[in-house]
């Protein structure tokens, strides 16, 4: 199964928005307990996350993982840091590319994978402005485009 395919729990539609993504990883997610069960609900948020790289480990920050209601004494911090799984040399690409001016790692998705939950996990660098302008007037173009075909096939 390539990269990013399973049943999506959550998206982060705002992350295309705000970057122009390079490249992305799937990455494993630790969890605890009563987090999985959460998720597989799909009371999962990952609208302000972002991964960061800290002592040769990446580790997702402000991902918010509702509290199980069955869950009582055994849940979690909802927005506690989770470390994301990924290889040594995956890693180390990594720390070379963040080093550089403006880029970031963000969570583009997690889904479900043969049981276990995974994270795609995409390079970007930031837009300004006027690159989100752009893509809206093309994303226009070619909704109209597509709208005139579908018009002229109906006649």
């Amino acid at each position: 199964m390539p990269k990013g395919q399973g049943k999506v729990v959550a998206q982060n539609k705002k992350a295309n928005h705000d970057y122009s993504i390079e490249e992305t990883y799937e990455a494993g997610i630790v969890l605890q307990g009563t987090e999985i069960k959460s998720l597989r609900a799909g009371r999962v948020n990952l609208k302000d996350s972002f991964a960061r790289i800290q002592g040769g480990e990446v580790f997702l920050h402000n991902m918010h993982v509702s509290p199980y209601e069955q869950g009582n004494r055994y849940n979690h911090d909802p927005l506690r840091t989770r470390k994301l799984l990924l290889h040594n040399r995956e890693i180390s690409k990594l720390i070379g590319l963040t080093k550089e001016e403006g880029y970031t790692l963000v969570p583009l998705k997690i889904y479900l994978k043969n049981g276990f939950a995974k994270v795609l996990v995409g390079l970007g660098r930031g837009k300004k402005k006027y690159d989100k302008r752009e893509d809206l007037k093309k994303k226009e173009a070619k909704r109209d485009i597509e709208r005139a075909f579908r018009d002229r096939q109906k006649e």
